[in-house]
């Protein structure tokens, strides 16, 4: 549970923070790409012997530098590069698992995330990738910020928009693959997306938009390990709901404010009328 404790509050982190401009640059379906695609490599290193979170980060990262040439190809029609990726990823899955029929039972934890299987070698992977995307977004912040609202004026102004689109990328797959021990390969996508949404119903800059996406991620990871161990749940779906729950708060809260502000404004109007009249 340590260990889940640590990964789970890394993952609340980082998940959020590569999501942030993955929504902002209109991207949300290659994360669910990559995540597909990492479930490919955990079917290939299950079937070789090799560590699964490992051989998901290959394929991952392969997968992600093949999609930014896609994009290149395909300008126009940028959205074919993450659907060409996604059924190529269920497929080489699909076949892999087909061709390992033995090792189906250890399956399950991969797709929705398991505590018990957490073991010392996936925290210092996570512990040293998350340090890593850290790192890189700390020193690129700036120049990410740019390209993510205008990436023809960042090309325009120098900055080495093909190189960052690329490495960022990376760095996203390889947000997914590390964090799918916990989250689940079919739901750590949703970590990088559904922190963000809710953010952005409430912050009112982008930096209040990190900051409250990253807390309510960091939120979701914790209350979910506890409500997965306490009721033998899968971690990934409980941490999922958790994030699912606040953002329909939100929601609600805010049109619910919203029809305040109208009947408020409606009132003075009628006031202001009568008053008018008089």
């Amino acid at each position: 549970m340590n260990k889940a404790f640590l990964i789970g509050i890394i993952a609340g982190v980082i998940c959020p923070l590569t999501g942030l401009f993955v929504v902002l640059r209109r991207m949300s379906l290659i994360a669910d790409a990559l995540s597909h695609i990492s479930l490919a490599g955990v079917a290939a290193g299950l079937l070789t012997g090799t560590h699964p979170v490992l051989a998901a980060s290959v394929f991952s990262v392969a997968s992600a530098i093949i999609i930014e040439k896609l994009r290149e190809k395909y300008k126009t029609y940028s959205e074919l590069s993450i659907a060409i990726m996604l059924s190529a990823g269920l497929a080489v899955a699909a076949i892999l698992f087909s061709a390992g029929r033995g090792f189906n039972t250890n399956v399950f934890s991969y797709l929705f995330g398991s505590i018990v299987t957490t073991g010392g070698s996936d925290f210092w992977i996570v512990a040293g990738i998350g340090a890593v995307v850290l790192a890189f977004i700390f020193l690129i912040f700036k120049e990410l910020y740019y390209i993510s609202f205008d990436e023809e004026a960042a090309r325009a102004s120098g900055v080495a928009v093909s190189a960052i689109n690329i490495s960022f990328t990376i760095l996203t797959s390889l947000t997914i693959a590390v964090t799918m021990r916990i989250i689940g390969v079919l739901l750590v996508s949703s970590l990088m997306i559904i922190p963000v949404a809710t953010a952005l119903q409430m912050a009112r800059s982008f930096k209040g938009a990190l900051y409250i996406s990253i807390l309510i991620g960091v939120f979701s990871a914790i209350s979910g390990l506890f409500v997965s161990f306490y009721l033998n749940l899968a971690a990934g779906g409980a941490i999922i709901m958790i994030a699912v729950i606040l953002l329909l708060g939100v929601l609600f809260f805010k049109s619910l404010y919203a029809r305040q502000v109208v009947h408020h404004n409606d009132g003075d109007n009628i006031r202001y009328e009568q008053d008018a009249a008089l």
